[in-house]
């Protein structure tokens, strides 16, 4: 008999019950339970888990890495992937062999590489991938000069956090006065310059923002699977312009990739992301974890979930190739349950039991009907 595997995601993000999703009917047919944690109760992945607990909130490194051996142990864990401390994790990944979960991440030593979005770029950029211009700036002074060298360029200037995730903090900079232009349609990441320069000079504490230009479009996601060996065993892109999504293998996305998955050691699945400079595709950032779309490459015939926990189950499942490449598609929100909750008794007429909530994330949708492209870059 198939043995079942126990599979754990921590504190992860809304998009993974398709991650959860692709491991259950995974093309081996092999038997996957999915244990699911987080410090949010209507999160959705704790809906789709077979088990599911709340994470205590507020624990150092060190003390979320004592409950995750904890949990593993306890809940019998093969596959540990996690999101939350990844690098404290990764560290201990001999303590977590030794109960028997085997972690699908990086290094913790390339995790902390990439953690900080400067020493990424100066490593990355060692080693012959081309990198955007950029400054790190903590101070307003520091701020208005890149500001002004960028735009002396012909460049329209943006900013983020040199340590964060996804698309959190990133704003464009306007020299555009505040009036009611802004006020009308949806919010927009635009800025006035006046006004950031305002706020960093009252703040309380230097910021850290890199700022550097606007990149253009496409942008290109790389999704990578590296073994614990070092070798790539799937690159593929996908691309990104506006609404319309697509895929690609065009070396030009494609090798700087894989250079930067096998020289830094970035096992198991990853995320690399690039846009364009000029005419010339440059890296914007690295996720050391599973991309939130990843799921999308099933139009591409590709489990690549599946293909990551056979790795770190110690199988090989060979070069993870696209049997074809998917047509082009949008993605629209659709809904998730979460779990049944109790609320406090106030009105005697009112329900204690409130009913399962839909919650959107993310799907892909083909937005034509044309038949799948060959397999053509």
């Amino acid at each position: 008999m198939v043995s079942r595997v126990r599979v754990w995601l921590n504190r992860t993000y809304a998009e993974n019950v398709f991650f959860m999703d692709q491991l259950r009917h995974n093309p081996h047919a092999r038997p996957v339970d999915i244990h699911a944690t987080h410090a949010d109760a209507d999160s959705p992945v704790l809906a789709a888990a077979d088990t599911a607990d709340l994470e205590p909130d507020g624990l150092s490194p060190a003390a979320y890495v004592e409950y995750a051996l904890d949990q593993c142990a306890k809940r019998g864990i093969d596959v540990f992937v996690p999101r939350l401390h990844q690098a404290a994790l990764a560290a201990h990944r001999e303590e977590f062999a030794a109960v028997g979960t085997a972690l699908l991440a990086p290094t913790a030593e390339a995790i902390e590489v990439f953690e900080d979005k400067v020493t990424a770029y100066e490593a990355v950029q060692a080693h012959g991938v081309p990198v955007p211009p950029w400054f790190r700036v903590t101070n307003t002074d520091e701020l208005i000069a890149a500001v002004e060298e960028l735009e002396d360029g012909g460049h329209r200037a943006c900013f983020k956090p040199a340590a964060g995730a996804g698309g959190v903090g990133f704003r464009v900079i306007t020299r555009a006065p505040f009036s009611l232009d802004h006020l009308s349609g949806f919010p927009s990441p635009y800025v006035q310059l006046d006004m950031v320069v305002e706020a960093v000079r009252e703040a309380e504490e230097p910021v850290d923002w890199m700022v550097m230009p606007r990149l253009e479009q496409p942008e290109v996601s790389v999704d990578c699977l590296t073994g614990p060996d070092g070798r790539v065993r799937m690159a593929v892109g996908r691309t990104k312009n506006g609404r319309r999504r697509g895929f690609t293998l065009n070396p030009a996305w494609i090798e700087p990739a894989r250079r930067i998955a096998e020289r830094f050691e970035l096992r198991y699945l990853t995320n690399i992301q690039f846009r364009m400079y000029g005419d010339e595709p440059v890296l914007m950032d690295v996720n050391t974890r599973p991309a939130g779309g990843l799921h999308q490459l099933a139009l591409c015939g590709i489990n690549a979930p599946w293909a990551a926990v056979q790795l770190a189950l110690g199988e090989d499942p060979g070069d993870v190739m696209p049997t074809r490449l998917g047509q082009d598609y949008t993605v629209v929100s659709g809904t998730r349950p979460v779990r049944s909750v109790t609320m406090p008794h106030q009105v005697s007429e009112v329900p204690v039991a409130m009913e399962a909530r839909p919650v959107a994330v993310s799907a892909p949708v083909v937005c034509k009907p044309a038949a799948d492209r060959p397999l053509a870059v």
